[in-house]
């Protein structure tokens, strides 16, 4: 009997240490289970529909700003995910480059998981609040949703970690271009009150505001799209009311306005906040070009969009579920410039990506070296 009570002692004490020692395994296990290699760096995206992919398919809203219908989409996901395209985007290809996952919208319903960074774009926003105010996320509620994931990161993997993230994430910013576009759809009283350059202040100021407060979160790296030449997209084109189809010139004084400020607002930063390092893509000239010459960058054409209606297609109704019903596509997208009468084709979106992430030999101009600075 002596015997075999010591076997069984023998027998609890071996399970306690086997249970003990499986258990501190198993947790230590738990709390590495999503483990980032040292080179990781998460991708933060904020802006309008050049950027959304999908933010906008999950508020109350209207088609005006949404593309979750057909044909958008058709290229490469085979059905429409909210992207403003018949593809990926420009931030989808600049995941790619850099090894990430697509980065998916912040509203995507059970996404909880932000260690690769996440999309806080939405179509139609604007740095202003009162930019087309009830129906997108403007840039103050992007940053504010930005203010969650912080939260969140330094909640879930420890106040270090979770800065540690955020400090080695590379921030990217397009937007603006809304703000200007809506003073010419929407008969906005700031065309009387406000000068450009005035206007353009309160655009600059609100976006400034905005840098720092991602900054004064941790963040570091971050990338910036100028503004497009969006007086000679299709919709504008047409809405400016022009004979012969010129650009709408209005427009573009307020975006190169907009694009000076920028350049200046940029350098200032770099000298008053430390360890400041930005990336300048000049999307205004690299559309333009393709705009003027598209069959020097292999496609065809530069005016006209694949999918719409009217003149140069520049009725913004492609899927038929906007004002205007009526709507036709063109075959072969990668032809094309533009997708619909404001936003572009993948296969522009995948050229302006490479040049985003090369940069050219200005120091201020590649986003691989930021992703690739730790």
């Amino acid at each position: 009997m002596e015997t075999q009570s010591t076997s069984h002692e023998q027998l609890v004490v071996l399970f306690v240490i086997f249970f003990f020692t499986f258990s501190s395994t198993w947790c230590f296990i738990e709390v590495e289970s999503h483990p980032l290699p040292e080179n990781h760096a998460a991708f933060f995206i904020f802006g309008d529909s050049f950027l959304d992919a999908g933010n906008n398919n999950y508020i109350n809203t209207t088609t005006l700003d949404q593309a979750n219908f057909w044909p958008y989409g058709q290229t490469h996901f085979r059905y429409p995910t909210g992207r403003f395209s018949d593809g990926r985007l420009v931030s989808d290809f600049i995941a790619e480059f850099a090894k990430l996952p697509l980065i998916p919208p912040f509203l995507q319903p059970g996404f909880h998981q932000y260690h690769n960074g996440v999309n806080f774009a939405s179509a139609g926003a604007g740095a202003l609040s009162e930019t087309f105010h009830g129906s997108v996320i403007e840039l103050k509620a992007q940053i504010k949703y930005f203010k969650e994931v912080e939260t969140w990161l330094k909640r879930k993997l420890w106040k270090a970690e979770g800065g540690l993230i955020l400090s080695k994430a590379v921030y990217l910013f397009g937007i603006g271009t809304n703000d200007y576009m809506s003073l010419f759809l929407t008969n906005s009283p700031f065309l009387k009150s406000h000068s450009i350059s005035e206007y353009v202040e309160l655009v600059i100021g609100n976006l400034t505001t905005s840098i720092k407060q991602v900054y004064d979160s941790g963040g570091r790296k971050f990338g910036f799209m100028n503004l497009p030449p969006m007086g000679c997209s299709p919709g504008l084109r047409v809405a400016g009311g022009d004979a012969a189809g010129r650009c709408l010139e209005e427009f573009g004084a307020y975006a190169n306005q907009h694009n000076q400020r920028l350049v200046k607002l940029l350098q200032d930063l770099e000298k008053q906040l430390k360890g400041f390092k930005y990336s300048l893509y000049d999307f205004s000239s690299s559309l333009r070009q393709r705009m003027e010459n598209p069959l020097k960058y292999g496609l065809k054409e530069g005016r006209e969009a694949c999918c719409g209606t009217g003149r140069f297609r520049g009725v913004f109704s492609c899927g038929g579920r906007r004002r205007v019903k009526e709507f036709e596509a063109c075959r072969n997208p990668n032809e094309y410039v533009f997708w619909d009468s404001y936003h572009l084709t993948e296969s522009l979106h995948k050229e302006l990506a490479h040049e985003l992430w090369r940069g050219s030999s200005s120091r201020h101009s590649s986003l691989k070296y930021l992703f690739q600075t730790i």
